[in-house]
């Protein structure tokens, strides 16, 4: 972030950015996958013990678990998790397989080992207390996805700009038509890594925010170490193929009982808002949120905005036990803020 550069601190969520960072950084292995974790709030290592004779000493305060998308990081989560710690809400983000500072995926499928890895930080967090999944685009399809997993214990899911549903014509166009994908890897010559990173200098921006002009140089320069080389390049637009392939059937949403939260994004140029819309229709007990002046990542839009919605949201699911469709009280008024 930048604010260090202005002549005075800059105060967000009641704490100035020239103050140490309060974001904790770990390394943790979650279904034998060693990754990244960035953590605010209460550490694992200081779960209160229970015993079996007093269940209800369990604690109620709620516990976020934040889910990036495809060519992201935990990184992605980084204004949002400093919003929260002013606020007194425990969180973590997490680096998925394959992308950040994580190892890599294996061979085959991809949506069942990032089930298992989201899985093991779920388990590992509702030592702490009740969780609450929010995802990003990829991080949105995990968090629905863990909520079809009875076992898991998830109180509530706030899904935003979830694909597979219905996506924008170019992720139709990695999916269905691998023509471009073809042509660039049959080029006579592989184009330079500098060309490489400079497309993806203009090329981000446009993707993940509402407004280009307004992206931090930081994170879009973290996106573009993704693309370093041409082979690099190559084997990112494959994986994505296969991944939006996955995702033809990866939804079971009749399973899905807990509250879910869907957030769908006016300005988002990879996942339509129509597909917020359609998620909702399907979950008919789900809350939905259209904000038309977000794009694929809201969290980079608004960071405030953001945090404060997973707070009211969290606190609604805890109250409603994770047992019933989301009360009003738990994203009513977020709802309210798309006429905003």
């Amino acid at each position: 972030m930048t604010a260090s550069k202005r002549p005075a601190p800059a105060v967000r969520g009641g704490r100035a950015t020239s103050e140490p960072d309060p974001i904790r950084v770990s390394f943790r292995r979650f279904a034998g996958v060693l990754t990244r974790v960035l953590e605010v709030g209460p550490p694992v290592a200081e779960a209160p013990k229970r015993s079996r004779k007093h269940p209800a000493d369990k604690p109620r305060a709620p516990r976020l678990v934040l889910l990036h998308g495809y060519c992201d990081s935990a990184d992605t989560w980084r204004p949002v998790l400093q919003e929260l710690d002013a606020a007194g809400i425990a969180a973590v983000a997490v680096d998925l397989p394959g992308f950040g500072d994580a190892q890599p995926l294996r061979p085959g499928p991809m949506l069942p080992q990032l089930d298992a890895f989201a899985a093991g930080v779920v388990r590992e967090q509702a030592v702490l207390g009740p969780i609450v999944l929010a995802g990003n685009s990829l991080g949105g399809t995990l968090g629905l996805r863990a909520a079809q997993n009875t076992r898991l214990p998830v109180i509530g899911v706030v899904s935003i700009a979830a694909p597979g549903f219905v996506d924008s014509w170019l992720v139709r166009t990695v999916a269905r038509n691998p023509l471009p994908l073809r042509l660039y890897s049959a080029l006579p010559l592989p184009v330079p890594g500098f060309v490489v990173r400079a497309v993806a200098e203009q090329v981000v921006p446009r993707l993940l925010y509402a407004d280009s002009g307004t992206a931090d140089a930081g994170q879009v320069r973290r996106f573009t170490t993704l693309f370093p080389d041409y082979r690099a390049t190559t084997t990112r637009l494959e994986q994505a193929r296969q991944l939006v392939t996955e995702l033809a059937d990866a939804y079971e949403l009749d399973r899905v009982r807990v509250p879910l939260l869907v957030v769908a994004c006016g300005k988002d140029k990879l996942v339509t808002s129509a597909a917020g819309r359609r998620l909702h229709t399907l979950v008919p007990h789900s809350r939905l949120l259209v904000r038309e002046d977000w794009g694929h990542c809201p969290q980079l839009d608004d960071p405030p905005e953001i945090a404060e919605l997973l707070t009211f949201f969290a606190a609604g699911a805890v109250r409603a036990g994770g047992t019933k469709p989301a009360t009003a009280s738990a994203a009513g008024a977020a709802e309210d803020t798309a006429a905003g």
